[in-house]
């Protein structure tokens, strides 16, 4: 199950893994949610089970069908680092990615610590990128977690932003995503809590992808930060980084 994705900042999504459980502030009006229970009101068989996390096996060799190079996000649809996947299934999944190095592929976490744990043991490929979700100052811990996973690219998504996120340590992150919750009961977001995040990374150096301003019509409020889009993507460690990194 792949599909092309609005998401401004890939090509599309590929999703292993279907359902997922809160984890933090952050997951309160889960996007993935709403949309599972539509797709399983509709009859769509991968979503059977609703929002219950599943396993599709049959997925995992899908990446060496597609013959042109694309960004793909990683399990919009879940998490692949949720503590009831097994790490045989993580393990196929990264050697699929692994063996496809024409394609760029996007991971996003909530699950940091799990992360952290399995990640050094894993093959990360310079086309497998590593993300956290950091909705706010209690989930900041995640940065740390994220630092150490030798990933070609270290990103954070700052996405739903429910709260300021000022002094936060950039040292080897790559980049760094904004964006307000969109959807029914869209929680706010001050434009001064953006305005930070991109001080920050202008002063430590780290691209700044400004996705959208949320809210229940985020196609009226836009993607605009003072008159001006912010696009910038990441520049790829180079391999000696990664060795260093999986060495520390």
């Amino acid at each position: 199950m792949a599909t092309h994705s609005s998401i401004e900042w890939t090509d599309m999504t590929w999703n292993p893994v279907t359902g997922c459980t809160k984890v933090s502030a952050g997951c309160k009006n889960c996007y993935a949610e709403r949309m599972a229970g539509r797709l399983q009101a509709m009859g769509q068989p991968r979503y059977a089970r609703g929002f219950t996390l599943t396993l599709h096996w049959d997925l995992i060799d899908l990446p060496y069908t597609w013959s042109k190079p694309r960004r793909v996000f990683i399990n919009s649809m879940s998490d692949l680092f949720h503590p009831d996947v097994p790490d045989e299934f993580i393990r196929a999944v990264f050697e699929t990615m692994s063996n496809c190095p024409a394609h760029q592929f996007q991971l996003l976490t909530k699950r940091s610590t799990r992360l952290k744990h399995i990640g050094p043991s894993l093959p990360w490929t310079l086309n497998i990128w590593a993300g956290v979700s950091v909705e706010n100052g209690q989930a900041a811990y995640r940065v740390d977690d994220l630092r150490g996973v030798p990933a070609a690219v270290r990103f954070l998504s700052c996405e739903p932003l429910i709260g300021p996120l000022d002094g936060l340590d950039l040292a080897d992150i790559d980049w760094v995503i904004a964006g307000g919750e969109s959807g029914p009961g869209a929680r706010p977001m001050s434009k001064s809590w953006v305005e930070s995040l991109l001080l920050q990374c202008r002063s430590s150096n780290v691209p700044f992808f400004f996705k959208q301003w949320g809210g229940t019509r985020k196609a009226r409020a836009g993607r605009l930060l003072n008159g001006k889009n912010y696009d910038e993507m990441p520049v790829p460690r180079a391999r000696q980084s990664l060795d260093s990194a999986a060495a520390s």
